[in-house]
């Protein structure tokens, strides 16, 4: 990235933002983009792509997708903004279309898009049921190019008496549910609404103030990040 960098900075001379955005829109104009702006480097600038920042030259004919650090204090120069795009407004979720349940008096809530049959959502939820008043809104993203029978699996924990317990018997205890699957689901809708929020891997899990959190994360950092977002909703 820093050679890739310093190879673009001699390419682009002095050029302003104005001039470098006639460029991207005159070589992509079926691309939206959002912002374009200098970046730390001289001569090298930051574009917002939908929910993605990329670095381009003057001409705009040179991108390179990746992380600018300032060495002098290993300061992630990009992670802050991407992490800014990627916020999702938590009240506009169809809750109707989740499995929930809550842990003591369910004042804090997240919301986790999460497979079945993804080791690390298995590993999510184990952490999820150590935490405290806490409502969990599950939103089943079966990802079948890995795991085929995903999806067939969140419509038989779905259409289960108890949906919550269905989830949790399968994840923690490897429970198969006895529903055969067929009634009214949200199954298909979760999967597209979990690709319209930029969510290509599981699990992912949304806070109330925004903020994504990937992977299988402790439950420690999760209570954390719990109090944080909650703090930060009531500003």
């Amino acid at each position: 990235m820093l050679i890739a960098l310093m190879g673009l900075t001699s390419m682009a001379a002095n050029a302003d933002v104005s001039t470098v955005t006639k460029n991207l829109k005159a070589r992509f104009p079926a691309t939206e983009i959002k912002n374009v702006e200098q970046s730390p480097i001289k001569g090298v600038y930051e574009i917002t792509l939908g929910k993605s920042i990329a670095y381009t030259d003057e001409s705009g004919e040179y991108f390179l997708f990746g992380d600018v650090i300032r060495m002098k204090d290993q300061q992630n120069m990009t992670s802050p903004k991407r992490d800014e795009l990627k916020k999702v407004d938590f009240s506009t979720l169809p809750f109707k279309d989740a499995i929930t349940y809550k842990k003591g008096k369910g004042e804090r809530k997240l919301a986790v898009f999460s497979d079945p049959q993804c080791p690390y959502c298995k590993r999510l939820e184990v952490e999820l049921m150590k935490l405290d008043n806490v409502t969990i809104y599950v939103f089943t993203n079966p990802l079948t190019s890995l795991h085929p029978e995903a999806r067939n699996l969140s419509k038989k924990i779905w259409c289960s008496k108890d949906k919550s317990k269905a989830w949790r018997d399968y994840l923690i205890s490897g429970i198969e549910p006895t529903s055969d699957g067929q009634c009214t689901n949200p199954v298909d809708a979760n999967v597209k609404l979990s690709r319209d929020l930029g969510f290509d891997g599981t699990p992912m899990t949304l806070l109330v103030d925004g903020t994504v959190v990937a992977g299988a994360v402790s439950a420690g950092e999760l209570d954390y990040k719990l109090d944080k977002a909650e703090l930060s909703k009531k500003k």
